[in-house]
């Protein structure tokens, strides 16, 4: 049985006690009707199910069209919240949802699923803090054939952010249980005590009405047996302070602790309890640093089925840290350049201070411009710009603190390479200037076009990246050139699918963060051209979905 469906088998049977957490704007359960939200009409249509509580976009009434387009009325909800959508995929297809900021001519994916179930499911997504009216648009895609739906229950939109929980709602705030044969977390409270566990009242309402989450040792059959309650996965960078009520009862042996879990399923532990046994509920405040997505996980292993049991309740976040003292997450981005007004904080040694030198060019039929924009600069390393046949060129970043795993991206371009061996190696130091490893070098026979890499790497020590070019003979050397390089804290098969904002602009102004696909290759294609630059951009516009290709088109001489 999956966790998810636990989940909601376990809420029929608490039925709702207490009063519902406050709905705002774009909430809708679909019992009277639409709330407002309309299929796009551009698109095919999403249908009420003639019982109410339920709307759909099946495959057999799409015809020709591939999508339908849930839209809502505009929204103007400044403080974070979240959105809590109860769905169900039924064989093949997938659902999407989108924000479309006021204004904007572009609609920016926050989630999307494309598994199918039996079952009802929850997703939850943050929606942080903006001054800017907004729609949300969900997209359901069910592939051609029989049988294949996309179906919506109900939309609620809550203050607050996805991983707080009071566990009064009877989708737990999309919190799931891992299921185990013998030990999982339940609903406990409401007018039908616990006696085995023989907790205190729900924390919040202090009487037994309330509800709370617990894990209980009757059942464990095995050593280490683990039961785990995973929080929804954060979809925006958050760091600050998570905050909850615990119980704790230790019999002859359990380990309780809080974990942080990537997409990857890589685990960091950021708590655990020092106290065997609680009186009562005991508030727990731990600092989280979350720059990519990440799901909270309660863990508790038993020893034996005489492991007592652990419960918790009342889980909040605030964006402020718990303490003081805790430094602030570390922002990379000061390794980041576009060199369109310096080389930032890159820097050559004074012996090799000619090889690597800031340029523009005029983009031609056979000449390639920036990155950037395509007027702007670059960094280029050529032997034209030493008194030597040959040469070796080390461009150093800045110092970048250990024990944090970057995601560096950069673009780089060669020309005229002849042998491509040490054209453009990727090192990185340490702050004695020793290199400690060499993350990167040049694999294929390279194109005459901007190439995006991306390197994930990790040091426990203090480290900086280092970008060598070496020639050997004047005859073999070519052109090798880098722009755009960027740092970002994670990994980076996380971080390229993080949403966030645009905060710069690329040709007519298209945002940097949102240009799709992130090809690693770009494609020489004639295709419409840009008019204050001499960059080619292909621009797809569909009035719900715009996806926009960058194209640059070169011709080798």
């Amino acid at each position: 049985m999956s966790s998810v469906c636990l989940t909601l088998q376990v809420l029929l049977l608490c039925g709702s006690l207490v009063a519902q957490q406050q709905l705002l704007p774009g909430s809708c359960n679909f019992e009277l009707g639409t709330c407002g939200y309309m299929s796009d009409p551009e698109y095919g249509s999403w249908s009420m199910n003639e019982e109410g509580h339920l709307i759909t976009v099946d495959s057999a009434v799409l015809h020709d069209q591939e999508q339908a387009v849930l839209v809502s009325p505009v929204l103007d909800q400044q403080d974070w919240s979240c959105v809590r959508l109860v769905y169900q995929i039924t064989g093949q297809g997938s659902l999407h949802l989108h924000l479309r900021p006021d204004s904007d001519n572009f609609d920016y994916q926050l989630w999307t699923a494309d598994k199918a179930s039996d079952s009802w499911l929850i997703a939850s997504v943050d929606l942080p803090n903006t001054t800017i009216p907004y729609q949300i648009l969900l997209e359901g895609r069910p592939k051609n054939g029989s049988g294949n739906s996309v179906a919506i229950f109900e939309i609620h939109i809550v203050p607050g952010y996805c991983i707080e929980c009071n566990f009064e709602e009877h989708h737990l705030c999309g919190y799931s249980n891992s299921w185990n044969p013998n030990v999982n977390w339940y609903v406990g409270g409401s007018v039908a005590r616990d006696p085995e566990t023989n907790l205190l009242e729900k924390h919040t309402i202090n009487n037994q009405r309330g509800h709370y989450m617990y894990v209980d040792s009757v059942y464990a059959k095995h050593f280490q047996e683990v039961a785990k309650l995973t929080s929804p996965l954060t979809t925006v960078p958050m760091a600050g302070c998570l905050s909850f009520y615990y119980q704790r009862d230790q019999e002859r042996g359990n380990i309780f602790s809080l974990f942080t879990r990537d997409q990857l399923g890589h685990y960091e532990e950021i708590w655990r309890p020092e106290m065997y046994t609680t009186a009562g509920w005991t508030l727990v405040s731990v600092d989280v640093k979350a720059p990519h997505p990440v799901e909270v996980v309660f863990e508790v292993a038993f020893n034996s089925a005489r492991g007592g049991y652990v419960a918790i309740d009342d889980i909040s976040f605030s964006p402020e840290f718990c303490h003081t003292d805790t430094e602030p997450t570390f922002d990379p981005s000061v390794a980041n350049c576009d060199f369109e007004n310096g080389p930032c904080l890159y820097y050559q040694e004074r012996a090799e201070s000619k090889v690597w030198t800031r340029a523009s060019v005029k983009p031609n039929a056979y000449r390639i411009g920036d990155h950037t924009t395509g007027t702007g600069c670059f960094l280029l390393a050529n032997t034209r710009f030493t008194s030597r046949p040959g040469y070796v060129g080390r461009l150093h970043g800045p110092f970048l603190p250990g024990s944090y795993k970057y995601c560096l991206r950069f673009y780089y371009m060669l020309h005229g390479f002849r042998k491509i061996e040490n054209a453009l190696v990727l090192y990185i130091y340490d702050e004695n200037n020793v290199a400690l490893e060499k993350v990167w070098s040049l694999a294929d026979t390279p194109r005459a076009v901007w190439t995006q890499v991306e390197i994930t790497y990790m040091k426990p020590m203090l480290t900086k990246v280092v970008f060598v070019s070496i020639c050997k003979n004047f005859w073999e050397c070519g052109l090798v050139a880098i722009d755009d390089i960027t740092v970002s804290v994670g990994d980076c098969q996380i971080t390229a699918a993080t949403w966030s904002l645009p905060e710069h602009s690329l040709p007519c102004s298209y945002p940097r963060d949102f240009f799709w696909p992130n090809t690693r290759e770009q494609t020489q294609n004639r295709t419409g051209k840009c008019f204050h630059n001499n960059s080619f951009v292909l621009t797809t516009f569909l009035h719900y979905n715009r996806h926009i290709i960058y194209d640059t088109f070169t011709h080798s001489s």
